[in-house]
């Protein structure tokens, strides 16, 4: 079976992990929310590792969780991308993030923890909680109203309607656009850039920049993760999602 995450280092002190389902829009299910987890650990231990370079295999960031892998795990599913959003929230080294095609869900919001972001001029994003009868994760209903204002964040929490890499770009979602297909080339440059820097200096800054934000995006992750699993049990939900696998 081949991984549903690949980790390689493609520059020194540059680990790049490669979200790989692409047959499905690089969908996280369980198994890919598990090697997530796992990688982020692996760089955490390694001392020779600096940065982290997030991205999806085939063109594609991720099309978010995988409807029927939810639908089937139920609370184990809602756990375990929940996990990763702690593990990505609370990362020392910095994340940096190469989006192409479909960032839907937590590919979405996982930007809101990377610490640069950069994405091809046909990437598209979409928060379809409210869709799906959901409510927001990732600490998104906290730091997208900090980035993007409170009317635009409820614009695109509550419609939760698609948009392109410029309105990603003015939402604070992304650093920059890059033309189609060059993300990845954009994101491993800085990332090679920050490897470069002196480690514990970059380390601190990170720390630094986060630390007013760091109670106030744990208590909101916990808080959300509540609603999250209420909501995947409601009556709304589980019509959404037969809806969807129907399709």
């Amino acid at each position: 079976m081949t991984a549903t995450v690949l980790t390689e280092i493609v520059a020194q002190g540059v680990m790049q992990i490669t979200m790989n389902r692409p047959e499905r829009k690089n969908a996280l299910d369980r198994a890919s929310y598990a090697g997530l987890i796992a990688a982020f650990a692996a760089a955490e231990a390694d001392a020779d590792i600096r940065v982290l370079l997030v991205t999806g295999a085939g063109g594609c960031f991720t099309s978010g969780n995988d409807i029927r892998d939810f639908a089937a795990s139920a609370d184990d599913g809602a756990r375990i991308a929940i996990e990763f959003l702690s593990a990505i929230s609370t990362a020392t080294k910095p994340v940096v993030a190469a989006v192409e095609g479909f960032a839907v869900g937590i590919g979405t919001t996982m930007l809101l923890h990377c610490d640069l972001a950069y994405a091809g001029a046909s990437a598209t994003f979409r928060m379809p909680f409210v869709t799906l009868g959901l409510c927001p994760e990732g600490a998104s209903s906290y730091l997208l109203p900090l980035v993007a204002g409170s009317k635009r964040a409820a614009e695109l929490l509550m419609l939760g309607e698609a948009f392109g890499p410029q309105a990603a770009l003015d939402a604070g979602l992304v650093n920059a656009t890059v033309a189609e297909g060059a993300a990845l080339a954009a994101a491993r440059d800085k990332a090679k850039a920050l490897a470069a820097l002196p480690p514990q200096s970059v380390a601190l800054t990170k720390m630094l920049l986060k630390r007013g934000q760091a109670a106030s995006v744990a208590e909101t992750l916990a808080t959300e993760a509540k609603h999250f699993g209420e909501r995947l049990r409601s009556a709304e939900a589980q019509a959404a999602f037969a809806a969807f696998l129907k399709r």
